[in-house]
């Protein structure tokens, strides 16, 4: 297979994470009015009550075909053979997924309110398991998955636009959103011969495939327990207008995470294809890169989040909202253990067939951030849920470190790592006395923004410059050979 540049796919996958943002910034604003806060609290609680199912459908999957598909890809027959059986796996965990959920709705009262638009969510189990992402990840073909978004993203937008008008349309919200995920996964579908030929099969050694997949599943059930638990406990405990305010502020913290997470998702195959290989040197080399860039964009993402929580709140939601102000702030201090926590997890340990490291790091992660929860929301609040996530992400990656720090001490003890923090700290001084200045200087608040914006990336860039970052002047060397090719 032609080896695709890393720089390129990640480029592409900034785009379709763009995209992905633009989406929310472009209809949440709209949604958040319209609906208002029960609607927007009734359309996140249904959500969230569907993605325990998605997780059971989906069991490790994704994380163990991308690890062991990455090394057979070059091979059609094979790849075909590995991704016929895994895809028979999957369909069998998406009808145990189906029968686990009506038996659900059926036992507890308290989702009877709510069937309507879990129903029409559930639609995704079956469109997510045909859709078969992880065979584009496998072959790193960002470019499909970014005009295949381009083109969904787009749809969405304007049937939001045309069908959803007031606060009772949450039901047609959630329609709308099904529909560009189940769009975009019939196209995978079908697009997937390309790479491989796609068939239910029966006979074959699935002990071999199950194992490493269980042991997935049980870290992605404890992964998705601290990450929705936040909402699902803050449903069941407060009410739909305190689980609104909470979705406001974890939609932008996911929003910006997603955005840093460009780079870290696009490498993933690579260097699990590099680790399976063997070629541990051009490993460690990727590894140590991307965790050094990806401390430069976290540290400064965080601390301008906090700067600009209250700005960015009123942009988005309105006046109404405003008192997620504070779990917004709160929730920004999690971004570099949650992005360092997420290279030691998918780009060490899973690669290194570690998941059972994995599997306690993410136990132990969820199960301090559901009992904070359970003892922080009554007298906390929204605030309760984002001070647990910030605690539970600071656990995972110091667990998450623990188990793989025989492979990745050299790189976080390196001189290269403490001046690549160093740098950043002090840019994040930068970007502080930049918002409070464009704070004095503006009434607009979007104006106040833009410029905040603007100017933290043009002073934090020009602090890093100052330094002398070899990051930094090694992108610019890159920029002056484009251009020069250019010319």
């Amino acid at each position: 297979m032609k080896k695709k540049s890393l720089g390129v796919n990640a480029l592409l996958n900034s785009i379709r994470s763009i995209l992905n943002i633009l989406f929310p910034i472009i209809t949440f604003p709209y949604v958040s009015r319209v609906l208002q806060v029960r609607g927007i609290g009734i359309y996140n609680f249904s959500n969230s009550i569907v993605s325990y199912f998605l997780l059971i459908a989906a069991l490790g999957i994704s994380t163990y075909a991308i690890r062991e598909g990455a090394k057979l890809r070059d091979n059609k027959q094979k790849i075909s053979k590995f991704v016929s059986e895994v895809f028979t796996i999957n369909l069998c965990s998406t009808l145990i997924s189906y029968f686990l959920l009506f038996l659900c709705l059926i036992s507890f009262p308290k989702l009877h309110n709510y069937i309507s638009c879990i129903l029409i969510f559930s639609l995704q189990i079956f469109f997510t398991t045909i859709g078969t992402e992880w065979i584009y990840q496998i072959y790193e073909d960002y470019s499909y998955i970014t005009i295949r978004s381009i083109i969904f993203q787009i749809l969405s937008i304007i049937l939001l636009f045309i069908f959803v008008h007031n606060s009772q349309d949450y039901l047609k919200y959630a329609a709308i959103t099904v529909f560009s995920a189940a769009g975009s996964n019939i196209l995978n579908f079908i697009h997937a011969r390309s790479y491989c030929r796609i068939k239910l099969v029966w006979h074959f050694n699935w002990k071999v495939h199950l194992i490493p997949i269980l042991i997935i599943f049980g870290a992605n059930i404890a992964n998705m327990i601290y990450v929705n638990s936040d909402i699902t406990l803050l449903g069941l405990m407060k009410n739909d207008y305190i689980v609104g305010l909470y979705s406001v502020s974890s939609k932008v913290y996911q929003i910006v995470k997603t955005l840093i997470a460009a780079l870290l998702i696009v490498t993933i195959p690579r260097l699990a294809m590099l680790f399976g290989k063997n070629r541990i040197k051009e490993y460690k080399s990727i590894l140590s890169s991307l965790t050094n860039t990806l401390v430069l964009i976290a540290l400064p993402a965080s601390v301008g989040l906090v700067m600009l929580s209250k700005e960015i709140v009123l942009l988005i939601s309105g006046e109404r909202y405003i008192k997620a102000t504070n779990s917004l702030s709160i929730l920004s201090l999690a971004y570099i253990f949650s992005i360092l926590a997420w290279i030691l997890t998918d780009c060490v340990l899973i690669p290194s067939k570690r998941e059972k490291y994995v599997l306690r790091s993410m136990g132990s992660s969820a199960i301090l951030n559901v009992l904070l929860n359970i003892i922080l929301i009554p007298p906390m609040n929204e605030n309760a849920a984002a001070l647990s996530t910030v605690l539970a992400e600071m656990c995972m990656f110091i667990v998450n470190y623990h188990y793989a720090k025989d492979l990745v001490s050299d790189i976080f003890t390196s001189r290269k790592f403490f001046k690549n923090l160093m740098d950043s700290f002090v840019g994040c001084i930068g970007i502080v006395i930049v918002c409070l200045l464009c704070r004095w200087g503006w009434d607009s608040t979007i104006m106040m923004t833009i410029s905040s914006i603007v100017l933290s990336i043009a002073m934090y860039g020009a602090i890093l410059v100052l330094v002398g970052n070899e990051i930094v002047f090694s992108w610019l060397k890159k920029v002056k050979e484009i251009i020069n090719k250019k010319v």
